[in-house]
């Protein structure tokens, strides 16, 4: 037997763990008691590392299909038959007629962030689209206009604030979402123990609001006037105190003459809170020693989403709270990619269908189903799929199932045979994440303590099997030599290795000449990681603009408060119901629905809706119900609770794994069904592109 002390990868919150091993099997999987960064905390999901590695229903070396039948095929045979589709389509086309998405598990792979762009590169195609429009885009946009760098996001000092609000967030059920924050029940409840406060505002009554000081409903997709309405009280009581962010930002009290007309009892009626709860709330925010005002997932997936985050950061700044311990920080990684990377573009480029804009070299993905079904130059042909599932996780799933199945040629970097994947002909299966080296440069940057700690392979890997950076360097690598180029730089590339990148960021970062000489070598040296310490203030250091000040762009955000008017005060508002997403901390995503140990309930895909609306209806609980939208309709159980706000439902994010041609097994007995087959592709939050998965209007019947 033999113990080692990992990383758990299976959402942000970098839990160490123990895998104890027997020759190739895995036998157990505990936290790491010894991890300085979570403590020996780890949630029912760790577990699922060994039943993943185990699964019978994964892909194990590359297939193809002939005749609708999979094959089993050499990696050799594989990588030139996918490099000869891409180039011929490419040749007889153009370089955009071969799309790419990415889907979130990218992020928690140093290898395919580090190597993968070498690959897009070698594609030559404008054509990318990731899950970062259906999820944090708004976050990116706001960091990029603001501090000069699309990921420099501050996040909450949790473990020194006194007040904590949480919009649109259940870090409960995610272990935080661009805030890496381990044990975040522990960390919540110690904020109550020492006197502060956690409110939690949200159209549901979460698992965290369940265990925090208080909680207000909000009408789903009213966020922005409850954050206009919070800004115009802090002036309206004289609390606006931005102390030293003035001299960083001197324009920052101009703010209030663009919130001067949304008062809170302008608002109230629209966003479902009072009057003189969103006073108090400020009130008691304003007066707190440290305060922090975070939103998440359920503020960005919205039709004002990026309004959302930019007012939620003027918000910390007016009070005084970015960059104060128990604030909104800047965070000090021991390997910062931030100085050697894309800061982020915007508008650079234009979908060809919509004419929606860019951001970082990416369009909405929104805008992927008519990019591949409307004919005309530079129309899609084909597809490249990097650990996503498009089809469950984006807006309007079906018709781009549908666009999807017209595709001349689909590669698939995945290891399941899901719901998009099934179009592929070839599939190029990775490695499981306890068979590569491990290193978190995406969450020890959005980590709430500075900490860094580097995971060897569990296992060590055999010829016949490839990591995600290994595909995706032999695929630009072949791509290049086919087109008659030189190639010679990738074996420069080949040479470093993923690992050898990280040990030059370590080696140049901030803590390498410190007490620890970081390095990869001394991270091996400390298996359970290194504590770096709290977060500590970083103005000006932690800016990327060119004077080092923030950049408050009024100009590019405070137009949109114009459309902000006319959605809810000249325009009809009808009495539809409207719907939200939901998580579970068992199924984050959607092929971890293929765990037995994480889905034994099979009512965890249920519609949750209000018991006054329920009685309205003549809906009882468990009883299927339709939902329509404006793009489809499915078939539910309802479950009545009163934890959902009246005139609102709820249906969980990534189910629907009831179409033929999928290979895991235990997904499909508990199939459920897709909520992203009501969500609208042509509601856009127009400031960022990124998708409305939140306040979709929707019919309920029986």
């Amino acid at each position: 037997m033999k113990k080692h002390f990992s990383t758990c990868t299976l959402c942000e919150a970098m839990c160490g763990i123990q895998v104890t091993t027997e020759g190739d099997q895995i036998l157990s999987i505990a936290g790491d008691k010894q991890n300085p960064f979570s403590q020996g905390h780890v949630c029912p999901k760790a577990a699922t590392l060994k039943e993943l590695y185990d699964d019978q229903d994964r892909i194990r070396q590359p297939m193809k299909k002939v005749a609708g039948q999979w094959q089993p095929i050499s990696w050799q045979e594989a990588l030139d038959l996918t490099v000869e589709n891409l180039h011929r389509i490419q040749q007889q086309y153009e370089n955009n007629a071969v799309g790419m998405y990415l889907g979130n598990p990218n992020a928690h792979n140093a290898g395919a962030i580090l190597f993968g762009p070498y690959f897009y590169k070698a594609l030559r195609s404008f054509n990318r689209f990731s899950a970062t429009s259906v999820d944090q885009l708004p976050h990116h946009i706001v960091s990029r206009k603001l501090f000069g760098h699309q990921n420099q996001i501050p996040v909450t000092d949790i473990d020194h604030t006194d007040y904590f609000i949480i919009i649109g967030g259940n870090p409960l059920a995610s272990n935080g979402s661009i805030m890496t924050v381990p044990y975040v029940k522990k960390r919540l409840q110690t904020i109550q123990k020492r006197g502060g406060k956690v409110v939690v505002i949200d159209p549901k009554k979460s698992e965290t609001a369940d265990i925090c000081s208080e909680h207000h409903f909000i009408k789903p997709g009213s966020d922005v006037l409850l954050l206009l309405a919070m800004l115009n009280s802090l002036f309206s009581q004289k609390l606006a105190n931005p102390d030293r962010l003035l001299e960083f930002a001197p324009m920052l009290l101009d703010v209030e003459q663009y919130v001067e007309e949304f008062t809170p009892d302008l608002v109230a009626k629209h966003v479902g809170m009072t009057a003189e709860q969103i006073h108090q709330l400020v009130k008691e925010f304003s007066a707190a020693k440290s305060a922090s005002c975070y939103g998440r997932m359920g503020a960005s997936v919205q039709r004002f989403g990026t309004l959302n985050q930019y007012l939620i950061m003027l918000f910390n700044m007016l009070t005084g709270n970015l960059d104060r311990r128990g604030g909104m920080m800047f965070t000090q990684p021991a390997a910062d990619y931030l100085p050697h990377s894309g800061r982020g573009s915007i508008g650079k480029g234009h979908s060809r269908v919509r004419k929606l804009p860019a951001f970082a070299g990416e369009y909405p993905v929104s805008a992927l189903a008519e990019e591949i079904l409307t004919p005309g130059e530079g129309q899609i042909k084909a597809m490249v799929i990097g650990a996503g599932n498009p089809i469950l996780t984006t807006p309007n799933g079906q018709q781009l199932d549908k666009a999807f199945g017209g595709l001349e040629f689909v590669v698939a970097v995945d290891f399941y045979l899901n719901e998009t994947t099934r179009h592929a002909d070839v599939i190029l299966p990775p490695v499981t994440a306890l068979e590569r080296d491990h290193f978190d440069i995406v969450f020890h940057k959005f980590a709430v303590r500075n900490s860094v700690k580097f995971s060897p392979a569990v296992f060590p890997m055999s010829e016949d099997k490839r990591t995600d950076w290994q595909i995706y360097l032999s695929l630009a690598q072949k791509l290049e030599k086919l087109r008659g180029n030189d190639s010679q730089m990738y074996q420069t590339l080949w040479d470093k290795t993923p690992v050898g990148v990280i040990d030059d960021l370590l080696t140049s970062g901030r803590y390498a000449n410190g007490e620890y000489n970081l390095s990869i070598n001394t991270l091996l040296e400390h298996p359970h990681g290194i504590d770096l310490g709290s977060l500590q203030p970083d103005l000006p250091e932690a800016l990327f603009t060119s004077g080092k000040t923030i950049e408050l762009h009024f100009d590019y955000f405070m137009p949109d408060i114009k459309r902000v008017k006319q959605h809810f005060f000249e325009q009809p508002q009808d009495d539809e119901f409207l719907l939200i997403g939901r998580r579970h901390i068992k199924t984050n995503n959607s092929w971890s629905h293929n765990s037995r140990r994480m889905v034994k309930d099979t009512r965890l895909c249920t519609a949750q809706i209000h018991p006054d609306d329920a009685s309205r209806l003549a809906i009882s609980s468990g009883q299927k119900v339709k939902i329509q939208s404006r793009v489809g309709r499915i078939e539910i159980e309802a479950q009545i609770t009163d934890k959902i706000m009246p005139g609102v439902v709820s249906v969980p994010h990534g189910w629907g794994h009831d179409k033929d041609g999928t290979q895991w097994q235990h997904a499909e007995q508990n199939a459920g069904v897709s909520v992203n087959d009501l969500t609208d592709e042509m509601v856009l939050d127009e400031l960022s592109g990124n998708a409305v998965l939140n306040g979709v209007p929707v019919s309920i019947s029986v």
